[in-house]
């Protein structure tokens, strides 16, 4: 087991700051290589404390933010058109980024790719529900509508 501090959030593991116990392979093998952690020693507990307050101060500013960023949200939908099959079928899936780009180019707040969720790979043409992690507190149900290009 590897002791590691998370620099990024990581979906199922934890937040910025927090110190925890992986797997050697896990850790040396996708989280240090990708930046997503760093390796625990007794010196870097300035860096967890710097991390923690950092992460503190921004979750406190935009608990708020996060509540109005997520009426704008539920209010619109975005459409994301793509390349499709006589059928409906698409050419590969929709992925969060371009779900992400869809949210901006239809004039909505910049989101991270990494906070939306969805449920099930988008691969055909139509209407679907996807979640953004907005704060630990505030979730958004995202409508996106898949139409052919």
């Amino acid at each position: 087991m590897a002791k590691l501090i998370l620099t990024h959030e990581v979906t199922g593991l934890g937040a910025p700051g927090d110190v925890v116990d992986v797997k050697d392979g896990y850790a040396r093998n996708y989280l240090v290589p990708r930046g997503l952690a760093t390796t625990w020693s007794k010196g870097a507990e300035k860096e967890i404390t710097q991390i923690r307050r950092a992460r503190k101060a921004r979750e406190i500013e935009t608990l708020e933010e996060a509540r109005a960023v997520r009426d704008s949200l539920q209010g619109n939908p975005v459409t994301v058109s793509a390349k499709a099959g006589e059928s409906g079928r698409l050419f590969g899936a929709i992925t969060t980024a371009e779900i992400a780009d869809a949210v901006k180019a239809a004039g909505g707040p910049s989101i991270d790719r990494r906070k939306v969720e969805v449920a099930q790979p988008i691969k055909a043409l139509g209407q679907y529900d996807v979640q953004v992690r907005l704060h630990a507190e505030v979730s958004a149900k995202l409508t996106v509508k898949v139409v052919a290009a």
